[in-house]
């Protein structure tokens, strides 16, 4: 049987909507296995170019979301002088081999007209954080716990098909949010973790990644810390901008 769409109403949706928010800190309270069914269930309806459906997840959970965690870390201290752009440090971590080995480029300047509302939402992360401007080793802490899923029970991984972009990745970010709202619903916190794209070994050692698919995010799913200031940080959303008519 069709549900029709005057079931729902359409406040509730809008407040379901408005509710999600990028958690950064949780508790160890676990997930329950059929909640994380009910979740992938709900993101199966999510629209896909020509029903290719051209991405894969990978879910770790308990040892193995510990494994991944440390060998993020790990490999995100190999990269502190590149990221401090200290002087021929890409050159120096690359004759050791400690590159960043992600299937694309994670650390490139933003585009002009898109660097002031990154600037903004870093300024908002890192104030409730407590770190000033120039505490770069406080910047070094915070970011080490974007890496380890912010301690998060589910880290999760997005691959998208090569061969398939850049509708696989429009698939898998329609995919993402279905299953970010259907998490909220059922009372599930999330976010978004971009920068562990920045490292696709870790992953591998975990998981069969099938051939032609690059890992494009990670995310992490659990029950928000409702202590933790960073949990109140309320990022701007700003109204879709519209292109005028000619």
């Amino acid at each position: 049987m069709t549900t029709d769409a005057t079931d729902f109403a359409a406040p509730d949706f809008s407040a379901l909507a408005a509710s999600r928010r990028s958690i950064r800190a949780y508790t160890d309270q676990q997930i329950p296995q059929d909640i994380l069914d009910a979740l992938l269930k709900d993101a199966t309806t999510a629209p896909s170019w020509s029903n290719t459906r051209a991405f894969r997840v990978a879910l770790a959970t308990g040892e193995r979301a510990d494994r991944l965690r440390k060998e993020y870390v790990r490999r995100f201290n190999q990269t502190l002088d590149i990221q401090h752009h200290k002087r021929f440090a890409t050159i120096k971590t690359a004759l050791k081999r400690e590159l960043p080995d992600g299937d694309f480029p994670v650390w490139k300047p933003y585009p002009k007209e898109l660097r002031a509302p990154q600037v903004e939402v870093a300024k908002l992360v890192y104030g409730a954080y407590g770190v000033e401007r120039r505490d770069y080793e406080g910047r070094d802490n915070a970011n080490r716990r974007n890496v380890s899923a912010f301690n998060a029970p589910v880290m999760g991984f997005v691959f998208v098909h090569e061969d398939m972009l850049p509708w696989s990745a429009m698939d898998a970010g329609l995919m993402l949010q279905t299953l970010f709202l259907s998490a909220k619903a059922h009372g599930v916190d999330s976010c978004a973790i971009g920068v562990l794209s920045a490292w696709r070994g870790p992953v591998e050692q975990e998981f069969e990644i099938p051939q032609h698919y690059k890992l494009i995010t990670g995310f992490c799913l659990g029950y928000a810390d409702s202590e933790a200031p960073i949990n109140h940080v309320n990022a701007p959303r700003p109204p879709i901008q519209l292109l005028e008519g000619k």
